[in-house]
């Protein structure tokens, strides 16, 4: 009689490197949203190993559909929410990063190898919240008469991605605590014009969001975290130093610093923003 199979032998069915790439190249909307649901199942369930698979290929364009035109951001033009058109305006510019975000998370996986299973298991779980997002704000946005692809984007987060796509540290350190925590800072005025032009329902969505995205910030603060200590780095300098380097131009006032800090920064890394904040 053979022996029998380990439990892990019969759950584990795939490798979660080779599905977060089947998740980061769909470039079909609906099929990106479902199959990151699929993959977070897999993997939740124990069927997806982490060994080794090949090399992760060097960072190119994602699966993204064919709209919306990405521009320059100073060609997007600026709209006022006292319009239909200008507050779905808004929502598909959330939507987009949204959408950026559910690649990012995708790419945090598959790029970084090594790390501690709850490294995967918080970017994963990243993927299914943009997505859930994401679905949102298309709603919102058909109630509002568009649909996702209706405006032109930038695309400012991607661009990020690709200059830290060589080391775990600086991709944590200036997309989730960069990019992604500016949204802590401008969100909550977002969130009072949408009141003030009467779109209580927009409002919700952004509200939502905020609070889930304090988690998703201190996910990279979290693991930026770890990279300085397995490098031996001080972090508050490194931060700094990354910002300075990188994305000084990003750091703008006001700072939202109850929700910095609960996504993670310290009183210094605080006090050092504050002084580089324009």
């Amino acid at each position: 009689m053979p022996p029998a199979e380990s439990a892990a032998e019969v759950i584990v069915q795939g490798n979660l490197f080779t599905r977060a790439a089947d998740c980061l190249g769909c470039a079909d909307v609906a099929e990106k949203l479902a199959l990151t649901d699929i993959v977070a199942a897999e993997f939740a369930a124990g069927r997806l190993s982490l060994a080794a698979a090949a090399a992760p290929e060097p960072i190119g364009v994602p699966g993204r559909p064919a709209r919306p035109a990405l521009v320059a951001p100073r060609l997007l033009p600026q709209r006022g929410l006292g319009s239909i058109g200008g507050r779905a305006a808004l929502i598909h510019a959330v939507a987009h990063i949204e959408f950026n975000a559910i690649n990012l998370a995708w790419d945090a996986v598959y790029r970084f190898r090594a790390m501690p299973r709850d490294y995967y298991g918080d970017w994963v779980g990243v993927a299914v919240d943009e997505a859930r997002h994401f679905r949102l704000l298309a709603a919102r946005l058909a109630q509002l008469g568009h649909a996702y692809g209706d405006f032109d984007a930038h695309d400012g987060l991607w661009e990020m991605a690709v200059k830290t796509a060589g080391s775990c540290l600086e991709r944590m350190a200036l997309v989730p605590r960069v990019l992604e925590a500016r949204g802590l800072d401008v969100t909550p005025a977002m969130i009072q014009r949408l009141r003030s032009a009467g779109d209580g329902e927009s409002a919700k969505i952004l509200e939502l969001i905020l609070r889930e995205e304090v988690a998703h910030v201190a996910a990279g603060s979290r693991w930026f975290d770890w990279c300085c200590c397995a490098a031996g780095l001080d972090h508050a300098a490194t931060f700094t130093g990354l910002v300075e380097r990188h994305a000084s131009g990003a750091i703008k006032r006001p700072l939202n610093a109850q929700a910095r800090r609960a996504a993670g920064f310290s009183a210094e890394e605080l006090d050092r923003l504050a002084a580089l904040a324009t």
